[in-house]
């Protein structure tokens, strides 16, 4: 399983100023090979390579090393290359619209650009870490930069020492320097659960687990609409200060959300782990694009993390070798888990459940998630069960999609 781990770079006036014109350097370098495998229809890494290398050397003042980086790519920050890449992927997948929108011929017919800022990966070559000091030397346009100081949790130390590998890119955020780097960590073998956890996910209630464990989004939907009131002040007055607000405004909304997804994922994992049991939660996949809502409740549907809390539980799960799993989320706070009768009319209103069949009644989300924990029972004897598959006899189990008949 790959992770990664952002330490936080303590460099000296001096140093940040290396930094930024080494990514200025490399981003415009980039943005030069970019520009050249347009023009040429160039696609391939080493043809690239061949025709701009020499340019990069004498033009951008970059070694071999980085000239190489340049025209190589990364993920989420793609050089060139898989940049391009990217964009056909999207453009054969619709996500830039039809052949006739604007935005499709715009990424058609202009090369690819890179931010002066943008992040810029270094390979081992290229930076080296001194754990014990807890310093870094790395390439600069100014020569080999030594001694450079950072700072991190104990925990993520030892997971920098232990696992990193491969690449780690340099950022610079709101004039903060960062380097993230990619830790490869073994699987764990998945244990059998003697039970499972179910986990109903909501934007009142971001979780409810089948425990009666209820975790509110009332103090998140507070911040967010605090959020977007001062979001519409700022972008009322158009001012160059008010978009740089806006951008920190932004990211600052993002980790807030991010952090309260990491700290309930936690604790569940936490409790799975403790009490032998597994995590099963509702594939939720396309349900944006399956809901109707009115104008007033679209920007709270946007703004739901349910993705990013159900990819923290699966990888923490992984991590820590708790059994993890997916069901259809279909009817799950419909359906009454003591007879099976599923009306529309067991749930007379968003918060209360009550069966017209055998009078069960109590929180809606809470007999969600029992409904959740009853269907992952069955889809774990059914993937578990000895019979002719192409999933692994080990290591397969970690999560999978299956449809229960409600």
């Amino acid at each position: 399983m790959k992770l990664v781990v952002q330490v936080k770079l303590l460099p000296t006036p001096e140093q940040a100023s290396a930094l930024e014109a080494t990514l200025r350097a490399c981003n415009r370098a980039a943005t030069y090979a970019s520009t050249v495998a347009f023009a040429k229809g160039l696609k391939d890494r080493n043809r690239l390579q061949k025709d701009v290398y020499a340019d990069l050397k004498a033009t951008f003042g970059l070694s071999a090393q980085p000239a190489v980086r340049a025209v190589r790519a990364v993920r989420a920050v793609k050089k060139v290359v898989d940049a391009y890449a990217t964009l056909k992927a999207n453009l054969q997948a619709g996500n830039l619209g039809p052949p006739t929108s604007r935005r499709y011929r715009t990424a058609v017919s202009t090369p690819i650009s890179f931010r002066p800022g943008a992040a810029q990966p270094f390979d081992d070559r290229c930076l080296s870490w001194q754990y014990d000091a807890r310093t870094v030397s790395l390439w600069t346009v100014d020569g080999r930069m030594k001694g450079l100081g950072f700072v991190s949790a104990t925990d993520q130390l030892k997971t920098l020492v232990r696992y990193r590998k491969g690449e780690s890119d340099l950022v610079c955020r709101g004039g903060k320097w960062f380097l993230i780097a990619t830790c490869d960590i073994p699987d764990l073998d998945p244990y059998d659960p003697v039970d499972f956890i179910g986990v109903d996910r909501g934007i009142v209630n971001l979780a409810t687990t089948s425990d009666g464990t209820n975790y509110q989004g009332r103090r998140l939907s507070r911040y967010r609409h605090w959020q977007a009131r001062k979001r519409a002040e700022l972008q009322a007055r158009r001012t160059r200060s008010a978009t740089r607000r806006l951008a920190r405004r932004a990211y600052k909304e993002r980790r807030h959300a991010t952090h309260v997804n990491h700290r309930i994922s936690k604790e569940i994992v936490s409790v799975a782990q403790r009490t032998g049991r597994g995590i099963a939660v509702e594939a939720l996949g396309g349900i944006r694009e399956r809901v109707r809502l009115r104008r007033d409740q679209r920007g709270t549907l946007s703004s739901w993390p349910f993705h990013q809390l159900g990819q923290h539980l699966a990888y923490k799960a992984r991590r820590t070798g708790v059994p993890f799993i997916e069901v259809d989320a279909a009817y799950t706070s419909q359906r009454c888990p003591r007879c099976g009768h599923t009306a529309r009319a067991n749930r007379p209103t968003r918060d209360h459940f009550s069966c017209r069949r055998c009078g069960l009644a109590g929180p809606a989300d809470h007999v969600a998630g029992v409904n959740v924990r009853n269907r992952a029972r069955s889809a774990w004897v059914f993937v578990t069960a000895p019979a002719p598959s192409p999933w692994p006899s080990s290591g397969g189990r970690w999560m999978r999609s299956v449809t229960i008949p409600s």
